[in-house]
């Protein structure tokens, strides 16, 4: 594992900083810039493979549906875009990177999307986009390719590690979001499998689900809202991302809640900074650089070979046990 004094070293500023940025303090005063390049470092350190620039051969489009600065709200996509961008230049891939308001008549090969898009949009893109695939995003009840997580999977193998440490309250902090042009909310798969297992085991509280924007401040001010509610407290919180449980964690910790003592935590993505909180977070891992090769590779096929109709390319996830769900740390 990388240290924080690695990190420090590559992106030219002081370990404190590092530990002040990953961390999420709110105290601090940096700029986007320096936080960027701090994420960016922690990223690429943890990302261990080493890869030689190709000549360019083809192009690609990459729609992003986040920009810098929220992306560093939650790090999942910008995990996401580097593996892309990584695979791309192993590949020799001339990768054009697009906002979708301000996309170009560029011709390029095909297209790749990361995050959610509204039906207006998706319906636009099938048309200007040749060879499209979306990523994090199921979009094959519209016709197009994807590339998605397994949630459910995901969920179960959170919910049978709290019941195997003896847990029977369990709550949940989900997130909240919307399509790029804010007409839709998302349901977050989450929070639907994860009621529906608690419903099944006959453990399910509504008293213990919380919301939150999938950030830091919107854990964080959850969190603090449903402990100011002074109602019964579960044992342990699964929360939809790690920006959430680190948010979530930090208010619990600041009421004076022991964790893993008091309430267990496991987050989701592990995001090269869960590592580095005090207790380091347990999580859901989604191989997020991983998947942003394979949306390359998954796309070079489609171009190379156009299929009869669309796919959903479905990856597992593994869970990363450490601190603050009571484990040693497996990673």
């Amino acid at each position: 594992m990388a240290t924080i004094k690695d990190i420090a070293q590559q992106a030219g500023v002081s370990p404190a900083t590092v530990s002040r940025v990953l961390n999420y303090d709110s105290e601090l005063s940096v700029s986007a810039e320096t936080k960027e390049k701090i994420f960016k470092v922690a990223e690429a350190l943890n990302y261990t493979k080493h890869k030689k620039k190709a000549a360019e051969t083809s192009s690609i489009r990459l729609i992003q549906w986040f920009d810098t600065e929220e992306e560093l709200a939650d790090l999942y996509y910008l995990a996401i875009r580097l593996g892309i961008e990584n695979k791309a230049e192993e590949l020799g891939i001339r990768l054009l990177k697009e906002p979708f308001d301000t996309l170009s008549d560029t011709p390029v090969d095909g297209t790749i999307t990361i995050g959610k898009f509204g039906d207006q949009q998706i319906q636009q893109l099938k048309k200007s986009q040749k060879h499209l695939l979306m990523v994090d995003f199921d979009a094959l009840s519209y016709g197009v390719d994807s590339l998605v997580v397994d949630f459910q999977q995901a969920v179960d193998l959170v919910i049978d590690a709290f019941i195997a440490k003896g847990h029977q309250k369990i709550g949940l902090l989900s997130g909240i979001e919307f399509t790029k042009d804010h007409q839709q909310e998302i349901v977050d798969p989450r929070r639907y499998f994860f009621e529906a297992r608690l419903r099944q085991l006959k453990l399910y509280d509504a008293n213990y689900l919380l919301q939150a924007p999938f950030t830091v401040e919107g854990g964080y001010l959850a969190m603090k809202d449903f402990l100011a509610q002074e109602r019964p407290l579960p044992t342990a919180f699964f929360a939809s991302s790690d920006a959430l449980a680190i948010g979530g964690m930090r208010a619990l910790q600041e009421a004076g809640i022991s964790i893993p003592e008091d309430i267990a935590v496991i987050g989701f993505n592990d995001v090269s900074v869960a590592k580095y909180v005090t207790p380091a977070l347990s999580t859901i891992k989604v191989h997020t650089e991983w998947l942003g090769e394979l949306a390359v590779t998954t796309l070079m096929e489609l171009i190379a070979s156009p299929a009869p109709v669309p796919r959903k390319v479905t990856i597992a996830t593994e869970l990363i046990k450490r601190a603050s769900s009571a484990y040693q740390a497996n990673t």
